[in-house]
């Protein structure tokens, strides 16, 4: 076990690290988080007209509502992911981020193919903006900031006297970089186009956005996912910053599909989503560490340090905040906790898959903040399922059954330290 540490440590952590660290990478992860208030703004409209505007007939006229909130969140989520993102890799170069957002928004529009005969010229489809067109957005978003900054800092600018207003000086000064990004991907829109494809957004989600998402609904590929962030933490690395652009570029758009079938009244096609990890795996965190907290209370007799660490960590595991007891206990390079923090995501990802797939459990299709306690998080996730907050009621209870002989084992210990 020692040996097999020390490998990961020399070869695995650095490499981990410079990902997590990664300038692109970060923009996308941030970029996400930016657009939570929207997000769940737009799962909660397609919640209520799923549940409480379908139960009480007398409230479905309102239903109106909530489908325009959907309309302005989810139906025109790349959009806004465009320009989070831009903005974020901008922010990060300390080059006018607000001009960089706008140039990638236009940029975006520049390459998205729009709609001829009887719709009639200069009308784009919202399937190009939904969440299906953000691997084509974030694509967009990082090259069009790129091309922006670099000419930005080749001071490739119109320059006004300095008694001009500071607004009108930046404005003037994005001119050139931002003419250069927007026809950038004007003219790939029309080399495209004249070779006989549709779009770039067509393009991609042949060659590259089908094939991935089609693995990332494979439970192989979920298993991975959780254990990794596990793996990732266990060596004191952020597993969620680390993995959050591909968990949001992989399993966002699931979530956006599954939201939208049940908007128009069809059944959530995605069981593997993001929620599905936040309701049913993450039980108080990374790794279902409040699990663990409830396995110290129960067993724990000699190791005064670790019940009180628990208390200390009670209150922010209840809430999926689980830093206390990674650096606390530590979970971190801590080989008696190392295999059930690892193999409890797995077991409780293969679990909720089946109960899904067998139909015990509905399909997760509304976006939760992550900090939603256990068992609520899997009631609202499925659309106010009682047997989605079961499930995370057992998964609960069976990482609690997981951590307990570990916890002893650490307890045990205590004599001979």
């Amino acid at each position: 076990m020692n040996s097999f540490i020390s490998f990961l440590e020399k070869k695995f952590v650095p490499v981990a690290g410079r990902i997590g660290s990664q300038r692109h990478l970060v923009a996308v992860r941030d970029g996400f988080v930016s657009i939570m208030p929207l997000v769940l703004a737009g799962s909660l409209a397609v919640l209520l007209n799923s549940t409480l505007f379908t139960w009480l007939p007398f409230l479905e006229i309102l239903k109106g509502i909530n489908g325009n909130v959907w309309w302005g969140t989810f139906a025109i989520m790349t959009l806004l992911v465009v320009f989070s993102v831009a903005y974020n890799l901008s922010k990060s170069y300390d080059v006018n981020p607000l001009a960089a957002g706008l140039v990638s928004i236009g940029a975006f529009l520049a390459v998205t193919p729009q709609a001829h005969g009887e719709a009639g010229w200069g009308y784009i489809h919202w399937g190009y903006l939904n969440a299906t067109g953000l691997f084509t957005g974030i694509l967009v978003a990082l090259i069009a900031t790129e091309i922006f900054v670099k000419l930005m800092k080749k001071n490739l600018i119109i320059k006004l006297p300095e008694n001009v207003p500071p607004a009108v000086g930046k404005a003037f000064a994005a001119v050139i970089p931002g003419l250069a990004a927007v026809y950038f991907f004007g003219i790939i829109g029309f080399l495209i186009s004249q070779f006989g494809g549709n779009s770039l957004y067509d393009i991609i989600m042949t060659s590259i956005q089908k094939p991935i998402m089609g693995l990332s609904q494979g439970l192989g590929s979920a298993i991975v996912i959780s254990i990794l962030l596990s793996v990732f933490w266990f060596f004191g690395l952020h597993g969620g910053n680390i993995m959050e652009p591909i968990i949001q570029s992989l399993y966002m758009p699931a979530l956006e599909a599954n939201a939208s079938a049940v908007q128009l009244g069809q059944a959530a096609p995605n069981i593997i989503n993001k929620v599905f990890f936040d309701a049913f795996v993450h039980l108080g965190g990374v790794g279902a560490t409040l699990a663990l907290i409830v396995a110290v209370f129960i067993v724990t007799k000699k190791r005064k340090e670790y019940k009180e660490i628990a208390k200390l960590s009670a209150p922010a595991g209840i809430f999926n905040i689980n830093e206390p007891v990674m650096f606390g206990f530590p979970i971190i390079l801590n080989p008696i906790l190392l295999i059930p923090f690892i193999l409890i995501p797995g077991i409780l990802t293969v679990i909720s898959y089946f109960a899904t797939v067998i139909g015990l459990v509905p399909v997760t299709y509304v976006a939760i903040p992550w900090i939603t306690p256990v068992g609520i998080g899997g009631f609202l996730a499925t659309g106010g399922s009682i047997m989605g907050a079961l499930l995370a009621i057992i998964n609960f209870a069976l990482a609690v059954l997981i951590y307990i002989p570990f916890v002893k084992l650490a307890d045990n210990m205590a004599d001979k330290k």
